[in-house]
């Protein structure tokens, strides 16, 4: 982990509001910026987690297709380590003119805010926030050989028996499928024990190898072993039945409308950047998300395009990390 952990005004805070630095920074870039424009650099969106996660995706769709429109470079720069801490921080320290966005899931927006009470920036005042970009929703798997159920109703109840292995794997401590995992134990009352591992891909293979019984992984990255028997769905963590599985449960219809969970990313970026900019880079982002090419592929993907407003976000934003916070607080969750 990066051990600078940055000036004291940046550390969170009860009440919300921008740094001093961050403040002055606003002011002086306001006149360059007030009619909405780019500087003439190249534009880099940094995704703190490595190449090929759902956040790195979504930032390359959004590359290719705001780089075509505006024929400009947009570069996506992977910038991993201590859970999205160390990229994020190099976001909250850059200049908010518009070269530098960061594009994250919701463990960096939301679930590290509730989580660690020592993050060293405050993603609710020290990262302007632009649009929720997508979300999916997660899906309870089972591996048949090693539980043997057909619903959630059954799942509980063989969780229930004594002697039972309620294991769980996950991608990392603290990701969408680890506090999903909490939630349905703590709405259930069952005793499950969290296996965190270094990614989806991993975690799924844990699954699939029979070293624990269920997981809750995102719809796309899942939907090759549920269509080739290798796991089981019980349930989808939506409202209602997800086209792709029509034959699977929702939350809701399993009884269950606390577990309705998405696993969603947003794009944000340094403090203080002037409200024409980022109404630009909204319009643009979803220009990119929406054109059909890039929409059919994240809907293949098992990815819904939000495109919310700033104002929209910011509100949802305040929503999930009260959320979490209490499902963290419930489940005694720590960082590693």
């Amino acid at each position: 982990m990066d051990d600078s952990t940055g000036d004291p005004g940046e550390r969170l805070s009860p009440c919300p509001g921008l740094t001093r630095r961050a403040a002055i920074g606003a002011v002086l870039a306001l006149p360059a910026l007030a009619q909405g424009q780019w500087p003439e650099r190249a534009v880099t969106i940094v995704v703190p987690f490595a190449p090929g996660s759902s956040s790195d995706i979504i930032a390359r769709t959004l590359a290719q297709g705001m780089g075509q429109a505006l024929e400009r470079n947009f570069v996506v720069e992977n910038r991993p380590g201590a859970s999205g801490i160390i990229g994020t921080q190099g976001v909250v320290r850059a200049a908010p003119d518009g070269a530098t966005l960061l594009h994250a899931p919701l463990s960096v927006w939301a679930i590290n805010v509730a989580m660690r009470p020592d993050l060293p920036y405050n993603p609710v005042t020290q990262l302007t926030r632009i649009m929720q970009t997508v979300r999916t929703p997660n899906v309870l798997v089972v591996n048949p050989t090693v539980a043997p159920v057909r619903d959630v109703a059954e799942f509980v109840a063989w969780l229930k028996r004594p002697g039972a292995n309620g294991a769980y794997s996950s991608s990392g401590i603290g990701s969408s499928d680890h506090t999903t995992g909490a939630l349905f134990s703590q709405v259930t009352g069952t005793d499950s024990n969290h296996v965190p591992y270094t990614g989806g891909g991993p975690a799924t293979a844990a699954l699939l190898a029979g070293n624990v019984p269920f997981s809750f992984q995102n719809l796309g990255s899942i939907m090759p072993q549920i269509r080739d028997g290798r796991v089981r769905a019980l349930m989808v963590t939506s409202e209602g039945r997800h086209r792709a599985l029509p034959d699977v449960p929702s939350a809701i219809e399993a009884g269950m409308p606390e577990v309705v969970v998405y696993s969603w990313q947003a794009l944000g970026g340094p403090p203080g950047m002037a409200p024409a900019l980022v109404a630009r880079i909204h319009a643009e982002a979803t220009r990119a998300l929406r054109a059909p090419a890039a929409a059919a592929r994240l809907d293949d993907l098992g990815f819904e395009v939000v495109a919310s407003q700033p104002e929209e976000f910011a509100r949802f934003q305040l929503q999930e990390i009260e959320r979490w916070r209490g499902v963290v607080a419930r489940g005694n969750i720590r960082p590693e």
